[in-house]
């Protein structure tokens, strides 16, 4: 199979705009952690300040204010090309004039909120067949930030209360949009102590990558293989596939999980990780198709 020729941008976030699903909680959007940083790396790897961008808002459960948040904030870095796709329903999903907008745009952000809506409301739809097929096709870049990050993947964290999530069965997964299938991805990964969330869901799918991102910081994907941190925080991969014991898959739920021999790296900006190769990269850059590691 040939390589993709998009490029993934996941964010770990710092804005849950919406409801939290882990603590039930209303917190107001703030754009201020990447308005400078990684949102400039998104707008670089998309062709620069005259991109086209769409901002996908369904994630949210105040679309308007979170849509409102990033046109402001990539006005401020000179973007003038950005549209806002309001996508409530499956309904939406099929709708024309959206499926033409993704079709010739540069960009597609997905925004944070609740991951389950985006599988619930694009799983087998027209609209993510073409994101999908256009990522494996063309130069698109598809960045996501929390809930937009953790849906990336084939495999995709839903649930799971991180204080609880040593127990087998109090991590829930489902499948993700399916951009790229070796990897699971999980936010807010140190605020909110999220490694044995991550680190079980890696057990169960051991031939999958996990990538834990702090807020602030991001994971660029080039050619779905090879990663770079990016922004001011760290990157957390766990990698399950030389585990030596586990039983996960004979203890009842509810029951502490057994884990032998887990691979775990700390990314820094800069740093990356070949999941064809399994390894840690102490200097990548892979912007325009070039790369550099040592």
């Amino acid at each position: 199979m040939s390589l993709p020729t998009g490029k993934l941008i996941a964010i770990g976030g710092a804005e849950d705009k919406g409801t939290d699903p882990e603590n039930g909680e209303f917190q107001r959007a703030n754009l201020n952690f990447f308005e400078l940083g990684i949102l400039r790396r998104v707008v670089e790897e998309s062709g620069g300040p005259q991109a086209h961008i769409e901002i996908v808002t369904t994630a949210s459960s105040i679309p308007y204010e979170v849509g409102n948040n990033y046109l402001n904030a990539f006005g401020k870095i000179g973007c003038t090309n950005v549209g806002l796709m309001h996508i409530r329903n499956r309904e939406d999903a099929v709708n024309r004039d959206f499926l033409d907008r993704i079709s010739a745009c540069s960009c597609v952000m997905f925004s944070g909120g609740n991951q389950l809506r985006l599988t619930a409301i694009f799983g087998g739809t027209p609209f993510l067949r073409q994101l999908q097929d256009r990522y494996r096709r063309d130069d698109l870049v598809i960045a996501g930030t929390s809930a937009g990050a953790m849906a990336m993947g084939n495999v995709m964290i839903y649930e799971g209360n991180a204080a609880r999530a040593h127990l087998k069965g109090e991590v829930k997964i489902t499948s993700g949009l399916g951009f790229v299938d070796t990897i699971i991805i999980d936010s807010h990964f140190e605020k909110r102590g999220r490694f044995n969330r991550l680190a079980q869901a890696v057990a169960t799918n051991p031939s999958c990558i996990g990538i834990g991102l702090s807020e602030d910081t991001g994971m660029l994907l080039s050619q779905g293989n090879r990663m770079e941190a990016i922004g001011s925080g760290l990157v957390i991969i766990i990698d399950g596939h030389d585990m030596v014991h586990s039983n996960i898959a004979d203890i009842p739920d509810g029951n502490p999980i057994s884990i032998e021999n887990l691979r775990v790296h700390f990314c820094e900006k800069g740093n990356g990780y070949s999941i064809e190769q399994r390894k840690f990269l102490s200097e990548v850059k892979v912007n325009q198709g070039s790369s550099k590691s040592s």
